[in-house]
């Protein structure tokens, strides 16, 4: 049941109640019939008249400070409700709704805005060069894989396609670099990334179309000069240039793209706007799970990737960056088939890895840059700009050292494991508390520390499914889109000489009483920058 359909029930107000642990549950009986609430991600209230009383079972849920599975308690009703629907309500599946939106578009320092776009294709030939660097990424990641299961799991697939030999050369990067404006310091406020996306970089669909709404709603609103500042942004098209392109380069006209999805997607319109350019451009693609791939995947002795009787050329993947989407050993088996193949993967495994925290923590290390930009001061300086201050948690002094700074003020940081997907990071009290727990422990090298960066508020409305409309004290984060298309079969010159593009840019923004949290966690809404 949504939380607009509950009147006057007597529940523990919903802000009291997400601060509560997960597993917590509220009861109401009348005569036959039970009302439920549960606390899981999110709040799931159910009612029911099929249970002739309250029970409650156990269920495995990930727990991102121990990153590993709780068993955590279910209301029977809710166990017996996913298991006939699947886990998801079927009718919620039918369901369209419109996207999270601001009412206005957020105003944005013209100057940040293009530096971000300069720097976005120095960030593609870095990540480029990083997932080709077998030696860097087995040194940046060497005490994190000793710790983190999942990203040695994912290095173990690494290793296991080098030991054998790539079958292709031909590497599809589709990357968003993410920002915000750090206003810690006096006068202007400073472009600082928070992280860089290399797999399943979300909402370039979605927001290849705001501009259009945002335009509109200026001109109703008068502000016909105003509307005529919200750029053109296509990103949609731009990765799927990107992908047809990697596609061409496979060579063959039968075979497909391949988009690996989650069992169920709630963001499948942003996907279905990449399907549809590639479909404009001639080029089929199907969707298709791991479960899919494990059933009816094979290679041929050239190592040719088909799934259920078809070729792939190119597989993109936007499920697989978290621990959860793995649910058997099935699923890694199809994984690492999949990373064998002759397909082109988006990302293959090495750009995977380029893209995790520690490699970011190491990155900002002095003289770490200008090994992937050797003469080339002025790159390296426009990357290093970027970065807010960034610490590692391996053991020894320099680790010590990073633990008393954050425990001291742990309000200046931020805790970052090795995950992707958002709803991650830790801030404040349990910055604090988790650290206490690890900090004389190897398991702390799971984690970096960096800078929490504090944007500049703007005033805005967010329009959400559900939710009231009010005047919101928010916070913005831009990203830029970049994609690449390299040859390792080439020259050093000939793949130097490669083209790096920038496909568009996204803008989110959130109440400022959210820590974290992306789109699809329900906290950010997609937004346009008003150039300023």
């Amino acid at each position: 049941m949504r939380q607009n359909r509950l009147f006057d029930v007597p529940f523990t107000p919903r802000n009291a109640f997400m601060k509560l642990p997960r597993g917590t549950s509220e009861v109401l009986c009348q005569g036959e019939k039970l009302l439920v609430r549960w606390k899981d991600n999110n709040i799931v209230t159910v009612a029911t008249n099929m249970e002739e009383k309250y029970t409650e079972t156990s269920v495995k849920r990930w727990n991102r400070h121990r990153r590993a599975f709780d068993n955590v308690q279910q209301p029977k009703c809710i166990s017996r409700y996913n298991e006939h629907m699947g886990g998801v309500d079927l009718h919620d599946l039918q369901v369209v709704t419109y996207a999270p939106i601001t009412l206005f578009p957020s105003p944005v320092p013209k100057s940040a805005f293009y530096q971000a776009l300069a720097v976005q294709v120095h960030y593609n030939t870095l990540v480029d060069k990083i997932s080709q660097d077998a030696d860097f990424l087995q040194a940046a990641l060497a005490s994190t894989i000793t710790v983190d299961n999942f990203t040695a799991r994912l290095f173990k697939i690494h290793q296991q396609v080098l030991e054998e030999g790539k079958a292709q050369s031909i590497v599809l990067g589709l990357n968003r670099s993410d920002y915000m404006l750090d206003q810690k310091n006096e006068g202007c406020p400073t472009l600082k990334q928070i992280e860089i996306n290399t797999f399943a970089a979300g909402l370039a669909g979605l927001t290849s179309h705001t501009p259009h709404v945002h335009r509109h709603i200026l001109k109703v609103a008068g502000c016909v000069e105003e509307s005529q500042r919200i750029l053109d942004n296509n990103s949609a098209a731009g990765l799927a240039e990107a992908i047809a392109k990697a596609w061409e380069l496979y060579g063959s006209k039968r075979a497909i793209v391949m988009f690996l999805v989650e069992e169920n997607q709630i963001n499948i319109f942003d996907q279905r706007c990449i399907e549809n350019e590639l479909w404009k451009r001639n080029i089929s693609t199907k969707r298709k799970r791991f479960r899919d791939v494990s059933k009816t995947g094979s290679l041929d002795p050239d190592r040719k990737l088909f799934v259920d009787g078809q070729e792939v050329a190119v597989v993109y993947f936007r499920n697989g960056y978290m621990p959860q989407n793995y649910q058997s050993e099935q699923d890694w088996q199809a994984r690492l088939l999949m990373e064998r193949s002759l397909a082109v993967k988006c990302p293959d495994i090495g750009t995977h890895l380029a893209g995790t925290k520690k490699v970011q923590q190491v990155l900002s290390q002095p003289g770490v840059l200008e090994k992937f930009f050797p003469e080339q001061p002025q790159v390296v300086e426009q990357i290093r700009s970027t970065f807010a201050g960034l610490y590692t948690l391996d053991m020894g002094p320099e680790g010590d050292k990073t633990i008393e700074m954050a425990l001291r003020t742990p309000g200046l940081f931020v805790l970052k494991p090795q995950r992707e997907g958002g709803g991650n990071n830790l801030y404040g009290a349990e910055l604090q508390q988790v650290l206490q727990e690890v900090k004389g422990s190897e398991e702390r090298m799971a984690y970096i520390l960096m800078d929490k960066i504090h944007p500049t508020p703007v005033q805005n409305i967010l329009l959400r499914r559900d939710a009231p409309l009010k005047i919101s004290t928010c916070l913005c984060e831009l990203g830029v889109f970049g994609t690449y298309v390299s040859d390792l079969s080439l020259t050093k010159r000939e793949r130097n000489g490669a083209e790096q593009v920038r496909a568009g840019h996204l803008l989110r923004t959130k109440s400022s009483e959210h820590a974290d949290g992306g789109v699809a966690a329900g906290v950010a809404v997609l937004d346009n920058p008003l150039l300023l």
